[in-house]
């Protein structure tokens, strides 16, 4: 191969990689919106399953609004949310924004747990 060959094909790789690059970025963050809207989704699901349960038992008084761990529904699907990754906390409008390697997030932590401890 001569020089201006390999040249050429160097190039031509160079291109190509970015291409792949592009695209992985462009999967990945696909893949993010997702993974979020999966989350709002069940959450959705669980709201409309409580609420069906809610016109079935119409006739029972609603007594208590706390279940798991003494969480309401509220703070359970905040819960949910950072389980899944993401920010509930709004220290600077992080909420909804992704938690890199799933780090944990005082903040978060306190909007959920706040009042418990």
């Amino acid at each position: 191969m001569e020089k201006r060959e390999l040249l050429a094909s160097f190039e031509e790789l160079e291109q190509m990689a970015l291409q792949m690059q592009n695209t992985i970025a462009a999967v990945k963050e696909e893949l993010d919106e997702l993974v979020e809207q999966n989350a709002e989704l069940e959450i959705e699901n669980a709201h409309l399953r409580a609420r069906l349960q809610e016109l079935d038992a119409r006739k029972k008084p609603r007594v208590d609004r706390t279940t798991k761990n003494g969480l309401s529904k509220s703070r359970q699907n905040l819960e949910k949310l950072y389980d899944e990754g993401f920010h509930v906390c709004n220290v600077d409008n992080m909420y909804g924004s992704r938690r890199i390697n799933d780090e944990p997030c005082v903040f978060c932590q306190d909007v959920i747990y706040g009042e418990r401890r």
